[in-house]
């Protein structure tokens, strides 16, 4: 089996029952979820050996959010356990023209004060195959953009290959303090992996189409493709489209370069959409199974986009669904009928 190991911050998602917003709300669905704990948990699921990395309190909280990865198979051995809280996200879906919202609340978290020397690097990637990280980690403070550092390093330190989900969060950073620390982080990456909004404001390519319509143009992405490749030396370099009609009805589809070849995917209708929220999370999950497993970009981007496309049908941030499921959606059996 492969070892494929992920880094970041698993949090506590509090949402209101459905469509419900947050000022209509008099209680919360809980589970937990985050970037990296979102991809280990889709990795587990189709039989790879994924390893999830942070830094969790000690207390009750802290072991809930171990629990949620162990049920789905994600090993924990790695998790440092101490600091004084673990961080908060509130999650309102939207509908019809009405966006969904996020408001977090994850300062001071156990990870966001974590230090490098606290985990055992050379333990971590012992053996391993793959290393993923997000941008959401270095964002979240300067102790976590020195910890990606660190674990890049370490990777690299060990011949692991290495992907990055570019994932700006506004919320986090600025612009320029997003590109100023993701630049430095690139060197370490061989696939990069982000929507169109990432590329601009993480490394400021841009591509053509007025994505804030919901319009995209796959060739639009050619060029920048080629210019993220020839500037931080990329292996790959890959990106979903979404065509965002409204917050219920999206068209989806993915595109991969890999220096000599652009390959765009099957595109998707999901309408209507239960929560679109580990979407490009779950598209990582199946880039990185897809080329470990069949060594064919076309045949993994395939995968990855046809596992995101089935991320926007389940509720919370976890992607449950098996590798048969997302074969058979890939394979053009997408009509929902009951299973017997």
């Amino acid at each position: 089996m492969t070892k494929i190991v992920t880094l970041g911050e698993i949090m506590l998602r509090l949402s209101p029952s459905g469509t419900y917003r947050f000022l209509q709300a008099e209680s919360f669905d809980a589970v937990y979820g985050g970037g990296e704990a979102n991809v280990a948990v889709s990795l587990a699921n189709y039989g790879d050996d994924a390893y999830y990395v942070t830094k969790l309190p000690a207390h009750e909280m802290g072991q809930a959010a171990v629990n949620a990865l162990r049920k789905y198979g994600v090993h924990t051995d790695y998790i440092v356990r101490g600091g004084k809280r673990i961080g908060i996200y509130y999650c309102e879906t939207g509908a019809c023209m009405r966006p969904g919202k996020v408001i977090y609340d994850r300062a001071g978290s156990a990870i966001a004060e974590a230090e490098p020397d606290e985990f055992d690097w050379d333990a971590i990637f012992d053996g391993a195959d793959w290393f993923h990280w997000s941008g959401i980690t270095p964002a979240i403070s300067e102790k976590g953009a020195a910890l990606t550092l660190a674990a890049c390093k370490a990777a690299k330190a060990h011949g692991v290959k290495v992907s990055c989900d570019l994932n700006y969060r506004k919320k986090l950073w600025t612009e320029a303090e997003a590109q100023k620390v993701m630049t430095q982080l690139m060197p370490y990456v061989d696939v990069c992996i982000g929507n169109e909004e990432d590329a601009a404001k993480c490394l400021g390519f841009v591509p053509e189409g007025n994505v804030a319509e919901g319009k995209t143009d796959a060739e639009g992405y050619y060029g920048i493709f080629r210019q993220m490749k020839e500037k931080f030396g990329f292996e790959m370099v890959a990106s979903t489209l979404r065509e965002s009609r409204s917050a219920s009805d999206n068209g989806w589809k993915a595109l991969l370069y890999d220096g000599k070849n652009f390959y765009q995917s099957k595109h998707y209708e999901i309408m209507p959409i239960v929560d679109r929220v580990g979407g490009g999370d779950s598209f990582s999950g199946g880039l990185i199974h897809g080329l470990l497993k069949w060594h064919d970009p076309q045949k993994a981007l395939e995968f990855a986009t046809a596992a995101s496309a089935l991320k926007h049908t389940v509720h919370g941030d976890f992607n449950c669904v098996s590798e048969e499921e997302v074969l058979n959606l890939m394979n053009g059996n997408g009509n929902g009928r009951v299973q017997r």
